[in-house]
């Protein structure tokens, strides 16, 4: 009877396996398939005349900002700096333990301006204190308010805000001066259509910063940041770009992301309370655009570039994954039961939340049981270890394969990392990944499932440094 289970088991987990690959194979096909059309209008497109043109929409750039002390100054240095023609920048200081609002306040010198108006409070949110402006700086705000979570200050900017567009951006992230340009130029293709267009993250650890913007691009030096640098190359290259191509787009990243302010509204803004709200929102939509039948393009903007600080630390990196994994399962539960394989929800339905649930939400079951499905052979004495081996090899050489691909998008589309050795050494830490790093990945998902179980909702531990910090560290040294 074991026997027969354990069969019927490793029969099932080829098939997973081929399935999964078979799925990240054609996505990566639509990612090939789209960048060369970007190619092709991005080499037509001016973007120097766009960031002076009055056509622009404008946008508002919510920053929600919990302490983020040694960070925020660069952040918000670096939107002012935009090269477009009219944005306004709303910091929202969630409750802050340090000196996140201080910091802006000298900095910037910015004086108590007035309350939120009435009229303008239609998401519910936390109390808000008060509003900071300078008018040598007209197009910066500062709400401070009480503590209640990321989704709640970027409601609370949401109500604030002035422009139709309003864009989420991360306190500890900074935007190149055209990201803007960039995304505007794809929303203004089809305005009535476009109701969210995320942007590129990339990893500045290593790279050198002044003034809120990436002076030289380089590689981290340490290993967890490194390991995360191919691994986004991967998830946006290879994969966003692709699922946006079938309008399949399940995540517009919270670090950022563009958005229509009306149709965020009317789905009621970011949902409080749980981690992932940047998947929820953009479910959400997917789900209202389809119920009411409206014609509508969730898409991926890779040339619109934002650089973000990674985990140094295996403790704060596990922190952020168990995160994830507690928004996936609770977004999974809540909306993705509600569109798991009904034919009003299309490419959604059909597709890309059976992938999510079977894939990614369930994934950490399905490793671990098949780690102790081979204890099992093993017991009984059923595994052929030279065939369990080429299976392993096989998988990992197709996993490499696959990330190889995003690097080759990254080189023929972007090539942000000009030296040669760079290119090499990120070949290396993509067959790298396969040996130990995605087994912690697993693991530290499968804990965050736990932990959304015992309702532990906290976001863990988080600590930020200087941007300069590494410069700091040479020149010490």
């Amino acid at each position: 009877m074991v026997r027969d289970l354990l069969l019927i088991y490793g029969i099932f987990a080829i098939y997973y396996v081929i399935t999964i690959n078979t799925i990240y194979f054609g996505i990566i096909m639509f990612s090939f398939r789209k960048i060369f059309r970007i190619m092709k209008e991005t080499f037509y497109s001016k973007y120097d005349f766009l960031s002076g043109s009055k056509h622009m929409p404008p946008i508002s750039i919510l920053v929600p900002a919990f302490n983020e002390e040694l960070t925020i100054k660069e952040n918000v240095q670096s939107l002012l700096a935009l090269h477009y023609p009219e944005h306004e920048v709303i910091v929202v200081n969630d409750g802050s333990g340090d000196n996140t609002t201080k910091v802006l306040i000298d900095e910037f010198r910015l004086n108590y301006y007035k309350p939120i108006p009435a009229e303008q409070n239609t998401l519910p949110t936390a109390e808000v204190k008060g509003v900071y402006y300078n008018p040598e700086f007209p197009k910066l705000y500062l709400i401070d308010k009480e503590n209640g979570g990321k989704a709640d200050s970027l409601n609370v900017g949401i109500n604030f805000s002035n422009y139709p567009l309003v864009s989420s951006i991360d306190a500890d992230s900074l935007l190149e001066n055209d990201a803007l340009i960039r995304i505007a130029r794809k929303y203004m293709e089809n305005p009535e259509e476009y109701v969210a267009i995320g942007g590129n993250v990339r990893i500045a650890n290593g790279c050198s910063i002044a003034y809120g913007m990436v002076q030289k691009v380089r590689l981290p030096k340490k290993l967890l940041p490194m390991l995360q640098t191919v691994e986004y190359v991967k998830a946006f290259l290879g994969g966003r770009i692709g699922w946006s191509d079938i309008n399949g787009l399940i995540i517009v990243s919270g670090a950022f992301g563009v958005f229509r302010k009306d149709y965020v509204l009317k789905i009621g803004g970011y949902r409080g309370g749980y981690p992932g709200e940047d998947m929820n929102i953009i479910m959400k939509l997917h789900q209202y655009m389809l119920d009411h039948k409206l014609p509508y393009k969730i898409d991926f903007c890779p040339d619109a570039v934002c650089w973000t600080q990674a985990p140094d630390t295996f403790k704060i990196l596990g922190s952020q994954r168990k995160r994830w994994g507690r928004g996936n399962l609770k977004n999974m539960l809540e909306l993705g039961t509600q569109m798991f394989m009904r034919p009003r929800y299309k490419v959604m339905g059909w597709l890309t939340v059976p992938y999510n649930i079977i894939f990614e939400t369930l994934s950490p079951y399905f490793r671990i049981t098949g780690f102790l499905a081979l204890v099992g052979y093993s017991l009984i004495d059923m595994t052929a270890w030279n065939i369990v081996a080429i299976f392993m090899l096989i998988n990992v050489l197709y996993g490499t394969l696959i990330g190889m691909g995003s690097l080759l998008i990254e080189e023929l589309a972007f090539r942000r990392f000009p030296r040669i050795r760079d290119y090499f050494k990120m070949v290396l830490y993509t067959i790298l990944m396969f040996f130990g790093y995605r087994q912690l990945g697993i693991l530290w998902r499968f804990l965050g499932h736990i932990q959304f179980f015992r309702k532990n909702n906290s976001w863990g531990t988080m600590t930020r440094t200087s941007w300069n910090e590494d410069e700091k560290k040479e020149e010490a040294a």
